[in-house]
């Protein structure tokens, strides 16, 4: 086996997305400010900065101007301010628009713009380069590293060249190991680290289990005369029923360009549901489809994202290292918001760390993280959302009730809390008590299949790998999987890496397309057996989405 090379940091963080960054940049500049010298390097398993990263989004500009005052003139891509908030409730048929007053400020825009990104995460990466921060794209951090006393102590990248069997290709370029008087994990939701992490220390100790949804997303060029930049329109209702969390956002940007999404709540009970049908189905609807009509789709990707809020956060530190932005699940899901909570939280790690490495301490527990997360403005946003996604199990009229009550009313300081005890996965009822649900066929105009929206993503990976998407026991997935749940992997997964088949003998058999894999993560948590496991490709591969 060869020997692994090794570098040392001071600093090493495990993904170039809003929270990696902010912390580097936060980093930099503290010991600008302090005549420090401190080394940080940023690992990040996309081809380039913000070939993963993929929102809505509405962007709150408020931490990026805590971290950059002047990122205006530094020519940030916030180049489309909200300028008019719609809310509407769609029936299969018709729409009926909320009047401004009666939304709760959660739903209120004012002061945010609609950005794409992935376009500003690119911007903070040079904001980061230009402040000394090493960043290394395409190469994937695979695997913790721990010292002597089970700290940790940095993390190895991926082996390359390894070929489907195993074997090494004449490619094969061992992994490099990467120490770090502080790692910090800002992988996005349900990291394949993290997750690792909050097990090994039993980071979510009486937490409410962590809740995520899929969130799958187009972006549109779209007629002219239809363009209105600035206009924000969230949807609830059709095409989902009332008992499934979700909803639809349609953003329009300027140069003519729209981006359309849907978010499911991956607690639904319906194994015959299929969230990428749904988000198809949506846009049909009378009040949504004519935006489309002479237009041209031009991106598609979907990823999952953390929806469980304040009572699911798992405890942020650990010796060695931290939990940053949505690795650990700040998200806001009341204002559909989670990228000034990355930034923030990157920010709020970044001062625990300058604090530690000025008193010469390394590999311990960044205490001060925390203290300050639960003093800051963001605390108390997410304190005011705590019960957001639990009225949703009681459904969507209660649910939207609730929450202006809640938000309106008691303005956030509502004297009760609700919990949840169950996981994602452990929502999903046996298939043959549960309504089967025929999806219309897409017609290649407004709605599309599977793979066509996949080539669109520009994923790709090499093919002779080890598959990345790995299971515990082949048999579950037919046995189990297949025979109690009608096999829900085909259609939670929207990408069609999964799809069973017929073997030789006639037996059915599950088939992993593991080059379609848009590194959503939604197999990951939706499994209802937990049998497939999300582990790292090679670094570089996986979807390039252009400003996502």
């Amino acid at each position: 086996m060869s020997e692994r090379e090794s570098m040392e940091y001071d600093v090493v963080i495990v993904g170039a997305g809003p929270a990696g960054l902010s912390t580097a940049i936060k980093v930099k500049q503290l010991a600008a400010k302090n005549n420090q010298d401190i080394s940080v390097c940023i690992l990040e398993k996309g081809s380039e900065v913000g070939a993963h990263i993929l929102s809505g989004a509405v962007m709150d500009p408020g931490a990026l101007t805590e971290l950059i005052p002047d990122w205006k003139e530094k020519g940030a891509p916030l180049n489309t301010a909200v300028k008019e908030d719609e809310f509407l409730f769609l029936s299969e048929t018709g729409s009926r628009k909320t009047p401004h007053w009666l939304l709760p400020d959660c739903f209120k825009n004012d002061g945010n713009y609609i950005v794409r990104l992935g376009e500003v995460t690119k911007w903070l990466g040079e904001q980061a380069e230009s402040l000394g921060v090493e960043i290394f794209p395409g190469f994937a951090a695979a695997e913790v590293l721990y010292d002597e006393t089970g700290a940790v102590k940095g993390v190895a990248t991926g082996d390359m060249g390894v070929s489907r069997d195993g074997s090494h290709s004449p490619h094969y370029q061992p992994g490099m190991e990467l120490h770090a008087k502080y790692t910090i994990f800002a992988e996005g939701a349900r990291g394949h680290l993290g997750k690792q992490l909050i097990k090994k220390f039993n980071l979510d100790h009486d937490r409410d289990p962590q809740s995520y949804g899929i969130g799958i997303k187009e972006m549109w060029e779209i007629d002219p005369a239809k363009s209105k930049p600035g206009l924000v329109i969230h949807t609830a209702g059709w095409p989902l029923d009332a008992d499934t969390y979700g909803g639809t956002f349609l953003y329009h940007l300027d140069n003519n360009l729209v981006v359309v999404g849907m978010v499911v709540g991956l607690d639904y009970a319906n194994p015959w549901l299929s969230p990428f049908e749904e988000f198809q189905r949506y846009k049909t609807h009378p009040s949504i489809k004519p935006y489309f009509e002479n237009g041209k789709r031009l991106a598609y990707g979907a990823r999952a994202l953390t929806a469980g809020g304040l009572l699911s956060l798992p405890k942020v530190v650990f010796p060695g290292g931290a939990l940053v932005g949505c690795d650990a699940g700040f998200l806001n899901a009341s204002r559909i918001k989670g990228s000034h909570a990355a930034i923030k939280t990157g920010m709020l790690a970044a001062e625990a760390i300058v604090t530690a490495l000025s008193a010469n301490r390394q590999r311990d527990v960044l205490s001060d993280y925390p203290i300050a997360f639960e003093n800051s403005w963001l605390y108390e946003e997410l304190n005011k959302a705590r019960n957001f996604k639990q009225w949703f199990k009681k459904g969507r009229t209660v649910a939207t009730i609730m929450t202006g009550i809640e938000q309106k009313l008691f303005k956030g300081k509502m004297p009760w809390t609700i919990h949840r005890t169950k996981a994602d996965h452990e929502c999903l009822k046996l298939a043959a008590e549960m309504p089967k649900i025929n999806y219309p066929k897409p017609d290649g105009v407004i709605t599309f299949d599977r793979l066509s929206s996949v080539f669109i993503s520009n994923t790709n990976h090499e093919e002779d790998q080890p598959i990345h998407l790995t299971l515990k026991d082949e048999t579950v997935s037919v046995n189990v999987n297949l025979a109690k749940y009608a096999g829900p992997e085909q259609r939670y997964c929207p990408a069609g890496v999964y799809e069973f088949i017929k073997d030789d003998t006639g037996a059915d058999k599950l088939q992993i397309n593991a080059q379609n894999c848009v590194h959503c993560k939604t197999c990951d948590i939706k499994d209802p057996t937990q049998n497939i496991i999300w582990v790292t490709p090679q670094g570089g591969e996986g979807p390039v989405y252009n400003g996502m």
